[in-house]
């Protein structure tokens, strides 16, 4: 059996929505995309480092799978790069797939019993990456088994929130905490027992 992780990226006041640029998601007429990018260098290192080092599989919501895809195939090739196209991709949508991506399937069917079958296979950590209305979701259905935030010192007030009021309550324990020298706090939690 293998774990559900959720890789997220967000502002102090919880926001997730579009960190890398403007483009990425104005869904619900959000402008305020890009507010992560001059953290970057400070910040990817320890991404790759603590999360993106060990083999792993992806969950993506359809949007986000839209966004990688267009985007790491065809990038220069670096150790980021190498182990998102090898990692098995898992993409929830409810529209048929053109996929193009190495690894890549499609999962249209049950989510709860699509994922449960996921997790219920041998096999690396299952990561989400991004994927805001995927994550709402899951949390509807008790599926997530950890939390691997990195908290920006940075409030916008509106967006797509990490957290929305969307699920049962939940119990998390502090797994690791570790301040960034650019303000950014990266911390585990995993679900209480």
């Amino acid at each position: 059996m293998r774990k559900l992780a959720v890789l997220a990226f967000v502002t102090l006041d919880g926001v997730m929505q579009a960190p890398s640029s403007p483009e990425e998601d104005r869904s619900g007429n959000f402008d305020l995309g890009g507010w992560a990018a001059s953290y970057w260098d400070g910040v990817m290192p320890h991404v790759e480092q603590t999360a993106m080092s060990e083999p792993y599989d992806i969950l993506f919501g359809r949007k986000t799978y839209d966004l990688f895809a267009s985007h790491w195939p065809n990038n220069e090739t670096s150790r980021a790069s190498e182990r998102l196209n090898a990692a098995r991709k898992y993409v929830v949508t409810s529209t048929p797939l053109t996929i193009d991506w190495q690894n890549s399937h499609e999962l249209m069917k049950d989510l709860r019993d699509d994922v449960s079958q996921l997790k219920s296979e041998d096999g690396p950590l299952l990561q989400i990456h991004g994927s805001a209305n995927l994550i709402q979701s899951l949390l509807q259905h008790n599926l997530i088994d950890e939390f691997r935030l990195w908290t920006f010192p940075v409030t916008i007030g509106a967006g797509k929130r990490l957290f929305e009021n969307t699920h049962q309550p939940l119990n998390l324990t502090l797994s690791s905490s570790e301040n960034l020298a650019n303000g950014i706090v990266a911390q585990v939690y995993r679900k209480a027992i």
